[in-house]
């Protein structure tokens, strides 16, 4: 199957070439203001519940590769990481302070 794209084949160590010398020219940078800027293209096309509709098969599908369990554990161990919620967070420092 002939490929109508230009440049070199994605993954290839020329196209890899081709994004250190991007990232050498413009710096790191450039690819998170790309990346934001392609994100809002697309919320503007399909609207945000198109990254909703993504994010549920992504969650759908990582349940069937790793199982029920593995929301459990990664849920425990952000748990244990203590940091809680930003609402939960906010009643903890007004707590703070009123002491």
């Amino acid at each position: 199957m002939a490929t109508s794209k230009r440049g070199p084949e994605p993954g290839s160590q020329k196209a890899k070439h081709g994004g250190q010398a991007v990232r050498e020219k413009y710096g790191p940078e450039f690819y998170s203001k790309i990346g934001n800027k392609g994100g809002e293209a697309v919320k503007e096309k399909l609207g945000p519940s198109f990254y909703a509709e993504i994010g549920k098969k992504g969650g759908e599908s990582t349940k069937r590769q790793q199982g029920p369990e593995f929301y459990s554990r990664i849920g425990k161990k952000g748990g244990e990481r203590g940091r809680g919620t930003p609402k939960q967070q906010a009643r903890d420092r007004a707590a703070a302070q009123q002491r």
